[in-house]
């Protein structure tokens, strides 16, 4: 079956399950004669709700442009706004690091979600050198994240059934925005021939972006920016780069750029050209004035700088 199918299938079972049994909300307060206040973490979750709860909803993302959430701490302020939402949304799969202490003790006064642990298991990666962990970087496959983001419109519609409606207009169409979006990286990746399409960045955000668009995928550090590179990761990273004549290699938004820098040092050092290719968006997304302020419009200036790059280098 064609990927445009299984997610055409995908997209109506969740609607039918998310929409046409709606909770009667008993067990919640009455929410239904003022906005919903949602406290995210990521700026890429924030913006999932915001397009599903459109005007029912005020929301707040603790984590903006540029800001790596594998470190992030709370502020004082940070937890006051998570104390005084309703809804608490996050990537979990450990993405937030220690934050996940803070969210599990207002699990049990607070309605608070983890998206990503949502996914059924078997459409989560788990590679080896994550050591047992999850790999939480999910929103890379747009199918997967559509997957993901459902757990919002489920949430939304049940702690605010009598403006069920709305949700399912907006999620329908955000979905349809997703769901185009997909099939556009599909067609940018596919203009790289398959040999080509290699993706070096400076840590292992991108492995979802290489199962989905069929890339592989490597990064300078591992699941989190934790830790840095050392001097033999550099090193053998910059031997497969020139055996395998890879014409340029990423930074991202959210991570310093000295190891990349590093890598481009090694790679030259060994006689072989090659050029940092672009700034992508990886664990942040861009400045809210610009178009990669959403995730839309993230994901696509980051497939488009991948493909760009890698064409004008194989020329």
């Amino acid at each position: 079956m064609k990927p445009s199918k299984l997610l055409a299938i995908f997209f109506i079972l969740i609607l039918f399950c998310v929409f046409c049994n709606p909770q009667d909300g008993s067990t919640t307060k009455d929410l239904s004669q003022r906005k919903i206040k949602v406290v995210t973490t990521t700026g890429m979750i924030a913006d999932a709700v915001q397009n599903i709860g459109g005007e029912r909803i005020e929301v707040i993302a603790l984590m903006g442009p540029g800001v790596d959430p594998h470190l992030y701490k709370a502020s004082e302020g940070d937890v006051n706004r998570m104390s005084n939402a309703d809804i608490i949304f996050y990537n979990g799969l450990h993405l937030e690091g220690k934050m996940t202490e803070i969210f599990e003790r207002l699990r049990n006064r607070k309605t608070t979600v983890a998206i990503g642990e949502t996914i059924q298991k078997q459409d989560l990666l788990a590679p080896p050198e994550f050591e047992g962990n999850y790999d939480p970087h999910i929103w890379f496959d747009v199918s997967l994240w559509l997957k993901a983001i459902s757990a919002i419109a489920a949430t939304l519609t049940e702690m605010d059934s009598t403006h069920r409606l709305i949700y399912a207009d907006n999620f329908n169409q955000y979905g349809n925005e997703l769901t185009d979006l997909h099939h556009y990286v599909l067609e940018r990746a596919s203009q790289v021939l398959q040999d080509k399409r290699v993706l070096v960045t400076a840590h292992d955000a991108f492995n979802y972006f290489g199962r989905a668009y069929a890339f592989e995928v490597r990064g300078l550090q591992g699941i989190s920016t934790a830790t840095e590179a050392g001097t033999a990761d550099i090193q053998n990273l910059a031997e497969f780069i020139v055996s395998r004549r890879i014409p340029a290699i990423f930074v991202e938004s959210s991570v310093p750029p000295r190891s990349i820098e590093a890598l481009q040092a090694a790679v030259e050092s060994r006689k072989f050209d090659i050029r940092i290719g672009g700034n992508l968006f990886s664990d942040a997304m861009g400045d809210a004035e610009t178009s990669q302020g959403n995730y839309v419009g993230m994901v696509r200036h980051n497939i488009d700088t991948i493909v760009d790059a890698l064409l004008s280098g194989n020329q």
